[in-house]
């Protein structure tokens, strides 16, 4: 995709490039150091209790804030919807993707969840894994295997799932470029509000449209099973289904590029490994879940506390703002053997890149499918894939989303 597509004619500028700075994302700063100090001070850093960049009370007084920093921290709060909630998204989140998924607490978010799994079922991702994925991702690798060389960041890993995406809501080719760009403009909420606000406004008119043929003359696409999902006699309204579909496409395809693309990085310095997983495919899965474990696209996450309580020996007041520093969790040396380290042969212990509990990731099988094809084409394709040594090293970006600025690689032609 080039930088004209996601550029705004009006304004100038590029949403994405804009988005991924107000995220953090100029140079190589990592925070894994900082996650390692905090870890070894305590479980849960309650010593932030000032105001905070969305929060405060109606007044613009303080509130209380915490950072969890440890496994058992985050995977305890995580798991605990009575104590906890997610609710919270409501006051950002809410305003530009409608009441979605993301803010629900039980019982609402079962029925909710319940529906929409029905367009993620395992006979769905093998269909799509067959007859669309793999298609789309060759296709694209097409257009540069004979160069011998590409900037895979640009030229493949932002675009294919974006592309899966649009393939499976069934949207017409020659919408792609603005849908896109629309869906960065909306998750760049916090850069620019106004922005965001119009880009949701233009994207529930736009499936509005959809939405109703597919009511009325089904397809074979997500939108179609969306419109016709039932559960224990509930149907998901017209708004349900324009909060989920504002929601999919950078919930799935903005973490699923950064995801895929940090392990290929992680592969890619670590050639021992590369060629590991070149020579046996069966090592595919472990690599996925390490490449999540050590470099999840999302760092962090944020729940409220409904009551006065406790984790891991620290008192959380109630009402209180936790920030759970996935990435930091993944990374708990007491959980993790070298937990700094890329290593796709270490014993496998489950992560929290997906975060757990009720809002697990709804789309983790869709990431982890899309990944396997897109890293087992590009092995087939592109033989002795490798590092272009006539570029820099390259680095992964981001102190809140993470991913590699580029990746120049070659091959043999």
């Amino acid at each position: 995709m080039s930088d004209a597509t996601l550029t705004d004619s009006d304004a100038g500028t590029n949403p994405f490039e804009e988005f991924n700075k107000a995220m953090g994302a100029e140079g190589d700063a990592s925070p894994y150091p900082a996650f390692i100090e905090a870890r070894g001070a305590s479980p849960i850093d309650d010593s932030a209790a000032t105001p905070f960049g969305l929060g405060g009370d109606a007044d613009g007084d303080a509130f209380n804030l915490y950072t969890a920093y440890t496994y058992d921290a985050v995977h305890e709060i995580l798991g605990d919807g009575e104590r906890f909630t997610s609710s919270g998204y409501a006051l950002v989140m809410g305003e530009v993707f409608g009441r979605s998924i993301l803010e629900m607490d039980e019982p609402d978010h079962h029925h909710y969840r319940s529906m929409l799994q029905q367009a993620f079922t395992r006979k769905e991702m093998e269909r799509w894994e067959a007859g669309l994925v793999r298609d789309l991702v060759n296709g694209m690798i097409d257009e540069f295997a004979a160069d011998g060389h590409a900037e895979l960041m640009s030229q493949l890993m932002f675009l294919f799932p974006v592309n899966v995406i649009a393939e499976l809501l069934g949207l017409p080719a020659e919408d792609l470029p603005e849908f896109h760009r629309l869906a960065v403009e909306l998750i760049g909420v916090t850069v620019d509000w106004d922005r965001a606000v119009a880009a949701s406004a233009k994207l529930k008119d736009y499936f509005a449209g959809i939405l109703a043929e597919r009511r009325a003359h089904p397809a074979d696409d997500m939108i179609s099973v969306l419109a016709h999902a039932e559960d224990e006699g509930q149907h998901l309204t017209d708004d349900d289904i324009f909060a989920f579909l504002r929601l999919l496409l950078p919930a799935g395809a903005e973490t699923t590029y950064r995801s895929s693309s940090n392990l290929l990085l992680g592969l890619l310095t670590h050639t021992d490994q590369l060629d590991a997983l070149r020579a046996d495919r069966s090592l595919m899965p472990q690599a996925i879940e390490e490449g999540i474990r050590w470099e999840p696209p999302l760092l962090l996450i944020v729940r409220s506390a409904l009551q006065d309580t406790e984790v891991c020996g620290v008192p959380i007041a109630k009402d209180g703002s936790i920030m759970l520093m996935l990435g930091s969790a993944n990374h708990d040396e007491t959980r993790w053997e070298r937990a700094e380290e890329f290593d796709i042969f270490r014993k496998r212990i489950p992560h929290i890149g997906f975060a757990s509990g009720t809002h697990m990731c709804l789309g983790m099988h869709l990431a982890r499918m899309e990944t396997k094809v897109v890293l087992n084409a590009l092995f087939d394709r592109l033989p002795n894939l490798r590092l272009d040594p006539a570029h820099p090293d390259p680095y992964i970006a981001g102190m809140t989303f993470r991913a590699p600025p580029a990746l120049h690689v070659v091959w043999d032609t």
